[in-house]
């Protein structure tokens, strides 16, 4: 929300700037560097106190805690699948029950991510099931 006296034309470029935004987070791969754009990954997992982003065929360290890139995305299609990973919905195939009360996603990459049962009402209510 932007609270101004009066909304010009000035008011109405900045405003596109902002949505125009894309997000973006840094990947360590080897000795580079990438620019990756939110919308790209598939999911954040993390492994032995590391983060790491998954894009559709590639796999990249990033400097940020799971809690930082919850916060990050907010507004964004992603939510908290475990206590490990953070899930893009948009990139979600399919879902499926499995065993515990648990569900397993098909992403569009062919990937499966096991969703905890204790998040599978998030997914439910994010999906409008």
């Amino acid at each position: 929300m932007i609270r101004c006296h009066a909304v010009d034309d000035e008011t109405h470029e900045l405003v596109s700037q902002l949505k125009a935004r894309e997000l973006i987070v840094l990947g360590y791969r080897e000795d580079r560097i990438s620019r990756i754009k939110l919308s790209d990954l598939y999911y954040f997992e993390a492994v032995d106190g590391k983060v790491f982003a998954y894009g559709e065929n590639s796999v990249h360290e990033v400097k940020q805690k799971l809690y930082e890139l919850e916060e990050l995305c907010k507004g964004n299609p992603y939510f908290r699948a475990s206590k490990s990973t953070l899930l893009n919905i948009a990139k979600i195939v399919s879902v499926h029950p499995s065993i515990s009360g648990r569900f397993q996603a098909l992403l569009e990459n062919g990937e499966k991510v096991v969703i905890s049962r204790q998040y599978v009402p998030v997914l439910k209510q994010r999906l409008g099931l």
